[in-house]
């Protein structure tokens, strides 16, 4: 069973957030920017990924210090906080993206922190978010706070999964962002040694990509199981194995049928079991 609400998580079709998911994941990219300008770089590059704030309704950096730099969804907006008070905030809403670096530098340098312009990002984004010169917001709002609603109850269901599953060793890793694919996730390693051979399983939930239009939540076993002896997919899910092999959930395919909050809970619980219980490559 589940802890997870049993209400409706939003009313908004799954397929109709992609607008909302390119506006954030172009908007992340400043957070990341200052996190990698003014954090010590990790080896795994956790040092740039992204925490889920409830409170805020978005998504956070790690502590710069007292600071914080975090992204309000319903709002699209960046706010800057000191020990957790807001001191400075941004609507982004007819800002192009060269006013917005503009703004958010000018705010590092008031904190005497380094400039996010400093930074290098290492990866390209997709090129629907790449191409984004201007947050243009009109008509968006719903589907802002609808994929708020995604990524809040995402960082529920995982972070109850993270606890479910700590007696595992090394055992999961804390639930963030990775802005690059912006997918929220935990990754949960049965053994130590080389990490492109010791088994783990990646849990989380992306806002949608160019294989699925729509979020989705997604259990990967590492290594990937062999596609002629998977085990039953857990309702409403499915293996998905063109590129990666995992199961995969839709925000459509859950809303089609009756969409709770505990149901993504169960596909996520149940799914886990079924994956960890697979036949495993040897």
């Amino acid at each position: 069973m589940n802890n997870a609400p049993s209400t409706l998580l939003t009313s908004k079709s799954a397929t109709q957030l992609a607008r909302a998911r390119v506006l954030t994941h172009r908007a992340a990219q400043h957070l990341t920017a200052l996190a990698r300008a003014n954090i010590a770089a990790k080896p795994d590059d956790s040092h740039s990924n992204l925490g889920w704030d409830a409170n805020l309704a978005g998504l956070c950096t790690h502590p710069i210090g007292a600071i914080t730099a975090a992204l309000n969804f319903p709002t699209l907006s960046l706010v800057i906080l000191n020990e957790g008070q807001i001191i400075d905030e941004l609507a982004l809403a007819g800002k192009s993206i060269t006013q917005v670096d503009r703004w958010i530098d000018e705010a590092a340098s008031s904190l005497e922190l380094v400039a996010p312009s400093s930074a290098t990002i290492p990866y390209d984004l997709p090129a629907d978010a790449a191409a984004l010169e201007t947050y243009e917001t009109k008509g968006a709002l719903d589907e802002l706070q609808a994929l708020s609603e995604w990524f809040g109850l995402a960082d529920t269901v995982l972070g109850q999964l993270k606890m479910a599953t700590s007696e595992h060793r090394p055992g999961p890793s804390p639930v963030r962002c990775w802005p690059h694919h912006f997918d929220i996730a935990t990754y949960i390693s049965f053994e130590e040694g080389d990490p492109e051979t010791a088994r783990g399983m990646g849990v989380g939930m992306s806002p949608g990509d160019e294989g699925h239009d729509q979020p989705y939540f997604y259990i990967n076993p590492w290594p990937y199981l062999d596609t002629e002896t998977l085990p039953e997919a857990v309702a409403p899910g499915f293996w998905h194995v063109d590129g990666y092999v995992g199961m995969v959930a839709t925000g459509s395919a859950l809303q089609e049928t009756g969409f709770t909050a505990g149901s993504a809970a169960d596909f996520i619980n149940y799914g886990f079991k079924v994956a960890y219980d697979a036949q495993w490559p040897s």
